[in-house]
């Protein structure tokens, strides 16, 4: 008897198949599973970004400016883990972190400097910052307004996803309902103030990273969409306004086949959540997202494998329909990515778009039997995953009681254990293993950088009128304490100098910290 052949969901792959129902959907047309728009790329590419950020603001700016010239169509910011959650770098707890996983930003001076010769009303820039996503956004904000910018006119995303950091990734903060306020406040501020910026790119990139399956993404990062809906209607929110402005994050992994049905089906289950909670808007039915390449696929063993498992995982989310896509570089399972390592994964995506024929016509690999019975299969198993997620009273709760967390385990177990005992098959690391050589030249962060944000620091709070940061940041405090809008407050406090440590200071003491 022949073996089974299985997706990572634990979907049987059949020999062949030959039986499919009938292609009536159109791109663009209710419910989307062949693409948001009739024409797809045949209109306009994807944004192609280049995920970057390190060090001090300085060299960051460096390195946006390096991949414009190369080319990239929009930024995407990494923030070190200091500014994710909520410390400056002078902090003690900053200690051996600054600069490392991502840019440190400490005030809007950095923020300046990080953008220098960048005009924010002419680039789409992505924040990947959760926790603090509501003092970023408010420090490019001001920003923005410093460089004569209208905000109604600014284009870009933050991440601003707070449930995935509970189960998947830990840069949390405060508790799940002050977290939560904190997010719908973004949603009703951006709705007035600034309705093209995605206020929300809800992540099941991380929660793949964990070790899901890719059922298990789809289905998590959906109901955790589903609880940012329920919070923001019950705000009083129409899903008409703000459902227009979100947007969804998702892992590109090595089942080719697999991840490109994952994100059909994504975009059919969302147009059916969005509708039955009310939404009429097209718009507001759609579900946009970003893609990027596993960086848990990546190896260290024979680095430069990881060039043909980036452009595999590239043309399955373009082959997906992502509207927004990073290719991570071959040397990240050893640092940092170089200059040249980011270069040759932003080449791989302009070589898909310009080269392979990939994006001539919408959705390719509709009517396949194969396509279509696997993403129908995904999306059985997805909605398995949130019937048991709403009986146990939606993702808040099934977060909190641990129920998400547990099936990550699991399965990250079950995969682990396929490849101990080489039932999956990793090129370079169980099979085909051969003696290396030295290293490719890894990018390095110097730890004096702290040192240097330090000292910023001390600059920035010797110039500023103390009395009135001190009074913006008491303003905040209060409106913490009660039920206003807390945008205001905090884009007063950026501008009036207070620092992004201050302004979560303020806003731990009143909200306290999730797990003490």
């Amino acid at each position: 008897m022949a073996k089974k052949v299985l997706t990572t969901s634990g979907i049987e792959i059949k020999d062949v198949y030959t039986s499919c129902r009938p292609m009536e959907e159109l791109p663009g047309v209710f419910p989307y599973t062949r693409g948001i728009r009739p024409d797809m790329y045949r209109g306009k590419h994807w944004t192609m970004r280049q995920y970057a950020g390190f060090s001090t603001a300085e060299a960051s700016n460096k390195r946006y400016h390096y991949l414009l010239k190369q080319g990239i169509t929009g930024l995407s910011v990494a923030f070190d883990l200091p500014t994710q959650i909520g410390y400056d770098s002078d902090h003690p707890l900053a200690e051996g972190e600054v600069g490392k996983v991502g840019v440190a930003i400490d005030s809007l001076e950095d923020m300046e400097v990080l953008f220098n010769g960048i005009e924010l009303q002419k680039i789409s820039t992505s924040m990947t910052i959760n926790a603090t996503a509501s003092v970023l956004l408010a420090m490019y904000i001001a920003l923005a307004r410093k460089q004569g910018a209208d905000p109604a006119r600014l284009s870009g995303t933050i991440q601003n996803d707070i449930l995935k950091e509970y189960a998947a990734r830990g840069t949390y903060i405060y508790p799940p309902k002050p977290s939560m306020r904190l997010i719908t406040d973004i949603f009703e501020y951006c709705s007035r103030e600034l309705p093209r910026w995605n206020t929300i790119s809800i992540s099941g990139y991380h929660i793949r990273e964990a070790g899901s399956t890719a059922a298990q993404e789809l289905a998590f990062t959906l109901a955790n969409g589903k609880a940012y809906l329920e919070a923001a209607i019950e705000k009083g929110l129409d899903i008409n306004v703000f459902g227009r402005q979100l947007s969804f994050f998702f892992n590109c992994h090595n089942n080719f086949f697999e991840e490109i049905a994952k994100f059909r089906a994504a975009r059919r289950m969302w147009a059916r959540i969005t509708s039955g909670m009310g939404a009429t808007d097209v718009k507001a039915q759609q579900l946009r997202f970003h893609a990027q390449t596993a960086g848990s696929a990546l190896t260290a063993q024979q680095p430069r494998n990881n060039i043909s498992r980036v452009t595999l995982q590239a043309l399955a989310a373009v082959l997906g329909g992502t509207q927004s896509l990073h290719t991570n570089g071959y040397d990240e399972a050893l640092s940092l990515p170089t200059e040249e390592a980011a270069r040759i994964a932003l080449r791989t995506q302009q070589i898909i778009a310009y080269e392979s024929g990939a994006a001539d016509t919408v959705d390719p690999l509709a009517g396949s039997y194969f396509i279509e019975s696997l993403t129908d299969e995904l999306e059985q198993a997805a909605w398995s995953y949130i019937r048991k997620i709403d009986e146990l009273g939606g993702a808040v709760k099934a977060t909190e009681t641990g129920y998400i967390q547990q099936q990550i385990g699991e399965a990250a177990y079950r995969y682990q254990k396929t490849l101990e005992e080489g039932e999956q098959v990793i090129v370079g690391v169980n099979r085909f293993v051969m003696e290396e050589g030295p290293l490719p030249a890894s990018f390095q962060v110097d730890d004096s950088i702290r040192q240097v944000q330090a000292e910023k620091l001390q600059r920035l709070k010797a110039g500023r009128d103390g009395q009135v940061a001190a009074q913006s940041l008491e303003n905040l405090r209060l409106a913490a304490a009660g039920t206003e809008n807390l945008m205001p407050f905090i884009l007063q406090c950026v501008e009036t100098s207070c620092t992004l440590g201050e302004i979560a200071g303020e806003l731990r003491s009143v909200f306290g910290e999730y797990g003490s």
